[in-house]
């Protein structure tokens, strides 16, 4: 396939893995691959089993249904108890767990919960339903935001009043940088996330590298992808001059994709923000501007959320250590035994880009 089949080549993957191994220190080297796609990708194509056993590469916080906090998904059920309200959500945010339940269990006892497929799905959601208050759980990072603010804008444009939109959007760099403030995780080097970067482009990595002396390279998500990005970070460090590298150069720029940042400054404004198994962290979230609140479910419900991001610490689970790369899955006590993909206890097992779906799934 085109452009897909060109970045699986086993012979290159092969000489790429050697100009790894000869460039590589003794010691142990842990990347912290921040995008869960890169995860996936990561055991998907076996690359576990190939690099030398000193090079490690960590989960990070790159899945945006996992560090959705337990709060809000709380505030969605309680939305969605009410039966003049149609819940609009992606279909990986069924399972995610608040405090006590999961918007799947809500919609079995009859709560009005519609899965979509984007944004903008949920005009048509509302314009179906014209007695209906239709509330979009907006959830994502940097990649999912314009088309969210695009709604937000087609909204306002189309004059519909019964669509609402609850903000849990996040930012990437921000959290990388209050995860260099842990130095338990003595990270030597971000693989940053190639979807973020097509939209921030790699100037927000910048101040990693300047003020940590941290290695960064943004890159695609192809098996020879994932090697080359190691191989430029391996090169950095060997040289002892962090820098942001860009191996994902058919997809990302220096800049980004501008018009895409207009519609987010355009529509949101950045905020505090809870992530699960993180905390607070200031200035890594995204909240709408006050010129379109009438759009703001937060405003328009009153809905508050009580800032506990470690989500059920009853159940042992231990997916705010996984996120922040303390533990692997295995880790957890849970992980195989109650906690599968088919009865997920923790956020990290629900999605697809979940490091504990993926460990599942692949080992």
């Amino acid at each position: 396939m085109r452009y897909v089949d060109e970045f699986r080549n086993k012979k290159l993957s092969l000489k790429i893995l050697a100009r790894i191994n000869e460039i590589s220190p003794a010691r142990r080297i842990n990347i912290m691959e921040v995008c869960g796609t890169h995860t996936q990708s990561f055991f998907r194509f076996g690359l576990d089993k190939l690099l030398a056993s000193n090079i490690k590469l960590i989960a990070g916080p790159g899945c945006p249904v996992c560090v959705s906090s337990a709060d809000y998904i709380d505030c969605a059920i309680k939305l969605s108890a009410d039966k003049n309200i149609i819940i609009a959500t992606f279909g990986d945010m069924l399972q995610v767990p608040g405090a006590k339940s999961t918007l799947e269990k809500e919609r079995a006892k009859n709560a009005n919960v519609a899965v979509v497929y984007s944004a903008l799905d949920s005009l048509r959601v509302a314009q179906k339903n014209p007695a209906k208050k239709v509330v979009f759980l907006a959830v994502g990072f940097e990649t999912t935001a314009p088309t969210i603010a695009l709604s937000i804008l087609s909204a306002k444009k189309e004059k519909i009043k019964n669509l609402f939109f609850f903000s849990s959007l996040k930012l990437i760099p921000p959290a990388m940088g209050y995860l260099l403030q842990d130095e338990r995780l003595a990270i030597d080097a971000f693989l940053c996330p190639g979807h973020v970067s097509t939209i921030i482009g790699t100037r927000p990595y910048q101040f990693i590298a300047k003020n940590y002396g941290i290695a960064c390279c943004v890159a695609g998500f192809e098996p020879l992808d994932i090697l080359e990005g190691i191989y430029m970070l391996l090169e950095q460090l060997a040289q002892a001059k962090a820098r942001v590298a860009n191996q994902y150069l058919r997809a990302v720029t220096k800049s980004g994709n501008k018009e895409a940042q207009k519609f987010i400054r355009r529509v949101f404004k950045t905020a505090d923000a809870d992530w699960r198994g993180l905390g607070r962290i200031p200035e890594s979230g995204l909240k709408i501007k006050d010129a379109f609140s009438e759009f703001d479910a937060g405003k328009v419900f009153s809905l508050k959320q009580a800032n506990r991001p470690t989500g059920r610490p009853a159940t042992r689970c231990r997916c705010g250590d996984v996120l922040k790369g303390l533990i692997n899955p295995k880790g957890c006590p849970l992980f195989a035994k109650i906690c599968k993909p088919d009865n997920p206890i923790g956020p990290c097992m629900v999605s697809s880009e979940g490091a504990c779906n993926a460990y599942y799934k692949y080992r």
